[in-house]
């Protein structure tokens, strides 16, 4: 991993130098929109609403659309004069308990690594929210915004989650009726609870619909069904998407057991097509002469026997 944040944690005189790692990555599936005739990327341009005109990166400013419809454009130096910070410090604000903190605010996880000259009040940090079943509720300014996040153990790390405000948070605007409910049915609600009990393992839990993907893409991919476009990969060669990266393993495979993979087998077959092509033309060239000696043969035959036939023609006559 990469550190992507280097500050420290600061709670009264104790400042505990640390690095910041993205404690989490997506491995969602993502498909590329593009033409089912060729495979070609599809491709879109800046379009005014107003004039209709493509609109040039350079030409784009940021509008702040009020409730109204207003549009209101703000430059470089508004934006620069926005509040903002490049605070390299988590600052602790307040302990808080656990139970206090509502799993719904949480948006994105962080691991914490001391730095060599911080380890040891880093482990005192961790033990003390350990012992005392708290949550340190901390500010600290990352892409130079400060939001709020809390400071919480896992395993032997300490992990930063950052939080939504308040008012991000909706608030359901729908009533649910639960009408007359009668004991027995929440009795027989609690043993179905029981029966289904356990502790939470997440290794139990797959993603069958990436697999699923994968598979169906690998299959179309050994079938031949696979459109080759100049697109399919950025300009460094980066593969960009599942389907350029499985079609590299199953050439792979096909070159580690000794075979031809179809790619490298259209390359053979047009280098093939001069050759083919060469020798082609030097079979024409030799049966050229041949041909052109059995004419010869034929004329001087016929000659022979027009001569033939006038020298019996005098000797009748």
């Amino acid at each position: 991993m990469r550190a992507i944040w280097k500050g420290a944690v600061s709670f009264g005189l104790v400042s505990v130098p640390v690095k910041l790692y993205a404690a989490t990555e997506s491995h969602d599936v993502s498909f590329r929109q593009v033409h089912a005739k060729d495979g070609g990327r599809i491709k879109y341009q800046r379009v005014c609403s107003v004039d209709g005109e493509e609109v040039a990166y350079a030409d784009i400013a940021k509008g702040y659309e009020t409730e109204d419809g207003e549009m209101v454009i703000l430059t470089d130096d508004d934006l620069a004069e926005l509040p903002s910070t490049s605070s390299r410090e988590i600052a602790v604000e307040k302990f808080v308990p656990t139970e206090q903190i509502d799993p719904m605010l949480f948006e994105k996880s962080y691991y914490l690594e001391p730095e060599k000259s911080g380890a040891k009040p880093y482990a005192l940090l961790r033990q003390a929210l350990l012992d005392a079943d708290r949550m340190a509720v901390v500010t600290v300014a990352l892409r130079q915004r400060t939001t709020v996040a809390v400071l919480r153990v896992r395993d032997d790390v300490i992990v930063l989650q950052t939080m939504m405000w308040p008012d991000e948070v909706r608030t359901p605007d729908f009533s649910v009726e639960t009408g007359d409910v009668k004991p027995a049915e929440v009795k027989m609600a609690t043993m179905l609870v029981e029966t289904l009990a356990g502790d939470f393992d997440p290794a139990e839990f797959e993603d069958d619909y990436a697999e699923a993907v994968e598979a169906l893409v690998k299959a179309k991919i050994e079938g031949g069904e696979i459109k080759r476009t100049a697109t399919s990969t950025k300009s460094s060669g980066e593969v960009v998407d599942l389907l350029a990266a499985l079609q590299r393993s199953v050439d792979a495979a096909k070159t580690a057991r000794g075979e031809t993979s179809a790619s490298a087998a259209d390359d053979q077959d047009d280098d093939e097509k001069p050759a083919k092509k060469a020798s082609s033309k030097k079979t024409a060239a030799k049966k050229a002469p041949a041909k052109k000696a059995a004419a010869k043969k034929t004329a001087s035959k016929s000659a022979a026997k027009k001569t033939t036939k006038k020298a019996a023609a005098r000797k009748a006559s």
